[in-house]
């Protein structure tokens, strides 16, 4: 199947997809989907990161402050 044929078809065109541009629709999205998982998972670890350091600093600086008066 042509790109050409991929990109035209519309789910709302009133006609079925065939099996092939089915199989290939969902190729497509099941790739996107990962992508999509795969950066969301990687953004949700940074921040959990920066959260982390975050209140390390501060626990450190509570923890000098009671050390050094």
């Amino acid at each position: 199947m042509s790109e050409q044929e991929m990109n035209s078809y519309r789910f709302t065109s009133g006609q079925e997809p065939s099996d092939e541009m089915l199989a290939q629709l969902m190729k497509e999205v099941a790739h996107d989907a990962k992508v999509r998982q795969e950066r969301a998972t990687s953004a949700y670890f940074s921040e959990m990161r920066r959260n982390a350091e975050a209140k390390k600093t501060k626990w450190a600086d509570r923890i000098n402050s009671v050390i050094n008066g």
